[in-house]
């Protein structure tokens, strides 16, 4: 098998699981946040600030990559690793995402999705064997099955066709895996906030023994304490030597709770998203740091932070930038953003080895706002 999991510590406090992943180019620790590279690159930033930070994975997207470069392109380069100069692990996501969130005009079927290129509007088609393909050319350790992402809120007869097409498109994948003595592919289970569905989805995955399993359709537009449900009561089926990922999870609170429910891989754009927006991540909560209170304000972004920026830089020299529109700035408060996110994993593996981690959280949700209801802003 191409990756395995080491369980190392189970939290006495919540239940929370302490591990690694051993993969083809290194080990990383779980509970783990990847930093999302879409296009082969993490926004704004060089693969060695991504070293310095301490970043061990990093996520990239098949279906951009297919439109740009191009997958064969990747390929001649020797793959993402050598491509875009990363050594570490790499996961790809499938591409049903994109698909069926930037298309308005798509049509499923049980072959794939006929859809159209969210940039130049050219009819595409994309199916578990294209997914596999691509992925299979671009080289990661770890890809993912094509699946269906139902929005939310869909309902149950809708989303039952929907997970047991998905389960058919999983089985299809992995009959069209070409290299999986040297990748990992992981099986996604969906089935919204159905707890029924969530159980037969899971059923009908494990049965396929992938060598790692995600939860996917969630962070949808749900309200948190939906998808902490669902988390409940989903995680406990997935199988307990393997890794566990949930898709498209970011906020401080979510990794965290995720955590607690024995999740071990996350990942998500909102710390480099909300970053090109000027708003930054610290432990009082979120800074929107080119508000104009902040124009002689030569604090760093958050006084409790070690990361690069925080030891140079000022809160009025970064609003400056970002007021100016200099990518510079948007550099700043993007590797503020995902300092702070590993830190945070840092932390959370630490309070799961001293069983504290029930401790940490309620801190750690007092300080940032989150008891509130609401994040503070500073």
């Amino acid at each position: 098998m191409p990756i395995t999991y080491e369980h190392i510590k189970t939290c006495k406090q919540t239940g929370a699981r302490l591990g690694k992943v051993h993969t083809p180019h290194g080990s990383f620790d779980t509970p783990m946040f990847m930093p999302v590279g879409t296009l082969a690159t993490v926004k704004t930033m060089s693969p060695e600030e991504l070293l310095e930070m301490n970043a061990q994975i990093i996520l990239s997207n098949t279906y951009h990559l297919w439109l740009r470069p191009g997958e064969d392109i990747v390929k001649e380069a020797g793959g993402l690793h050598t491509f875009m100069n990363w050594k570490r692990p790499i996961l790809t996501d499938s591409g049903g995402f994109q698909v069926f969130s930037l298309s308005n005009t798509r049509e499923i079927t049980e072959e794939g999705v006929h859809f159209r290129h969210h940039l130049s509007g050219e009819k595409l088609f994309f199916s578990p064997e294209k997914a596999m393909q691509i992925q299979n050319d671009l080289g990661p350790d770890i890809m993912m099955v094509l699946d269906e992402c139902p929005p939310f809120p869909a309902t149950h007869a809708y989303m039952k066709e929907s997970i047991e097409r998905t389960s058919r498109w999983a089985e299809r994948s992995l009959n069209a895996h070409m290299r999986p003595n040297e990748q990992a592919l992981f099986g996604i289970i969906q089935g919204g906030e159905f707890e029924d569905l969530r159980k037969q989805s899971a059923a009908d995955l494990i049965s396929l023994d992938f060598p790692g399993y995600a939860i996917g359709g969630l962070s949808v537009g749900e309200p948190k304490h939906i998808m902490n449900e669902v988390l409940e009561y989903t995680t406990p089926l997935m199988p307990a030597n393997k890794p566990r990922y949930l898709m498209g999870v970011g906020s401080p609170d979510s990794l965290i709770e995720g955590a607690i429910r024995g999740i071990d891989m996350f990942d998500c754009v909102l710390p480099t998203r909300i970053a090109r927006n000027g708003t930054c991540m610290t432990s009082n909560g979120r800074l929107v740091v080119r508000n104009a209170k902040f124009s002689r304000d030569f604090r760093p972004i958050d006084e409790n932070c070690s990361c690069y920026v925080c030891k140079n830089y000022t809160r009025a020299y970064i609003r400056h930038l970002i007021k100016c529109n200099e990518t510079f700035g948007f550099r700043l408060t993007t590797y503020h953003n995902l300092y702070f996110l590993l830190k945070l994993m840092e932390q959370v593996r630490a309070a799961i080895i001293d069983d504290r981690l029930g401790d940490f959280k309620e801190a750690f949700f007092e300080q940032y706002g989150f008891n509130d209801m609401h994040p503070k802003n500073f």
